[in-house]
């Protein structure tokens, strides 16, 4: 029974709510950093096709992913 587990209608909507609520903080935070800094950033990197700056918001990105999931986890 161990290895279907997930399939259980709690474990299943216990997953899919906390993948709504970590991508509704990572939205959110990613918000309040674009609104923290001095240009926006979507036209900086869709636009003006700022590679360096593409970088960094990834690795912002990757950053509050990482913190989101340990927050979740526990």
């Amino acid at each position: 029974m161990n290895g279907i587990e997930w399939i259980r209608p709690v474990a299943f909507f216990g997953s899919i709510a906390y993948a709504i609520i970590g991508v509704a903080v990572f939205w959110a935070s990613f918000v309040i950093v674009d609104r923290l800094t001095p240009y926006d950033l979507w036209a900086e990197i869709v636009e003006k096709k700022n590679v360096a700056l593409a970088i960094v918001v990834g690795a912002m990105c990757l950053g509050i992913s990482v913190i989101v999931a340990a927050a979740i986890h526990g």
